[in-house]
């Protein structure tokens, strides 16, 4: 039993002297690799910055690279040690191949197909805001697009990690994308006995103009819209442009500050208790 068992270590070790300059190439090739992959995508992503005037493709290129040449260097070290053709034979012979393709890797598959999709259809940029499937807690600024991933940063600071699968099938809505958006806010005032609902909007309209930050040009007009009148009661819509680089602090705070505005103004005109609510 012992010269059988002295036997086998002897064989095994013999197989390991064997396969050691092997090993040393493969561990050479991989470092190598590692390397160059880094190396290599860096410097392609540098050159995809400054001469690509989308940074999310850039970014989503840059990975890519990256991948696909880890992949070839790790192909590389498996052929070097003779391993290609074990593993394939392996995989078959358990019946896995199908298996892992079919059912393992749909899922990353599918998402980093969706990927390439959205790095070269770009129905969003880095920093956009945009909302998925109409869900406000699927909304936020576009931080990242990844081979599998699209990260979206909430107003309130979490990260999203979203499959590009998801965001490419659901409808997207992309708040910035134009430049500019038009938010809107609804007023309702009483009239009193001698109020005028030509006066009201006037001066909403010198409130809202007044602005530094609101937009009224040629195609971005601002106005108001009468949605009610009950009795001397009214309520009015108003609808005014501006930039939206930045949705959270250029828009939804804008809006706060136009809304107390327009209420301020109103009250000291003496209107009766005007009301403003979005």
């Amino acid at each position: 039993m012992l010269t059988d068992l002295h036997r086998v270590i002897n064989t095994y070790w013999t197989q390991f002297l064997y396969l050691l300059p092997k090993l040393g190439v493969a561990v050479v090739l991989l470092i190598i690799a590692v390397f160059v992959a880094n190396r290599l995508s860096r410097v392609i992503g540098g050159r995809l910055q400054t001469r690509s005037h989308d940074p999310l493709l850039a970014e989503f290129l840059t990975s890519l690279t990256r991948w696909a040449l880890l992949l070839v260097g790790l192909m590389l070290v498996l052929q070097v040690l003779g391993m290609t053709g074990v593993v394939s034979g392996v995989l078959g012979a358990a019946g896995l191949t199908a298996f892992v393709v079919g059912f393992a890797l749909k899922d990353i598959a599918e998402n980093f197909l969706a990927g390439m999709v959205l790095a070269f259809n770009r129905p969003f940029r880095i920093h956009d805001t945009i909302q998925i499937k109409d869900n406000k807690e699927l909304m936020g600024r576009v931080a990242a697009l990844n081979l599998r991933t699209t990260v979206i940063q909430t107003f309130d600071g979490r990260h999203i990690y979203l499959p590009n699968a998801m965001v490419l099938r659901e409808a997207l809505i992309n708040f910035t994308r134009d430049g500019y958006i038009r938010p809107d806010f609804q007023v309702t005032v009483d009239l009193g006995p001698a109020g005028s609902s030509e006066q009201v909007q006037q001066q909403i309209m010198q409130v809202v103009r007044a602005s530094p930050d609101v937009i009224d040009q040629d195609t971005h007009k601002c106005y108001i819209i009468l949605d009610k009148a009950e009795g001397s009661k009214l309520t009015l819509h108003v609808y005014f442009w501006t930039s939206a680089e930045d949705y959270r602090r250029g828009v939804l705070e804008l809006k706060s500050e136009l809304m107390q505005a327009v209420r301020q103004r109103l009250t000291e005109l003496g209107y009766p208790e005007p009301a403003t609510v979005s």
